[in-house]
């Protein structure tokens, strides 16, 4: 990746809505070349979409971390029934002592209690490890 391509996303990251003309400021270039640019990233698929990020304080809502043993033949089906549950935000493979690691959002202490029930009751779930976020100190 190119240095100006690193910090384009970087100042995307910290703003997705930031105007185009403010980035070119930013980096020095002209805001037609800050465009080709952005769509070049997103043509070849290293920016994948634009999202919002919610404060840790909005009322009701409740973040968890779950660590997934999955049987070792059913990893893939564990994923895929885990994909369909929207409370799921995220899930990644890891190495160490559990197979994956879920990032898990509900409005309210009881939907999250159920959508942690419902992951340690999916086929193929050999055990869980779940800590609820109290808050969290930074994200990038």
């Amino acid at each position: 990746m190119r240095p100006t391509d690193a910090k384009l996303i970087a100042l995307l990251r910290a703003n997705a809505r930031e105007p185009t003309a403010s980035l070119a400021r930013k980096l020095g270039q002209a805001r037609s070349t800050v465009q080709e640019r952005l769509a070049r990233l997103e043509r070849e698929g290293t920016i994948r979409g634009y999202t919002v990020k919610l404060a840790d304080d909005v009322p009701g809502r409740l973040k968890a971390v779950v660590m997934i043993s999955t049987d070792p033949k059913q990893a893939d089906r564990v994923s895929t029934e885990l994909k369909k549950m929207t409370e799921v935000r995220s899930l990644a493979a890891v190495s160490g002592a559990s197979d994956l690691i879920a990032s898990v959002e509900a409005e309210s202490p009881a939907k999250l209690d159920a959508a942690l029930d419902r992951i340690g009751h999916a086929h193929g779930v050999a055990r869980t490890v779940s800590s609820i976020i109290l808050s969290e100190k930074f994200s990038r």
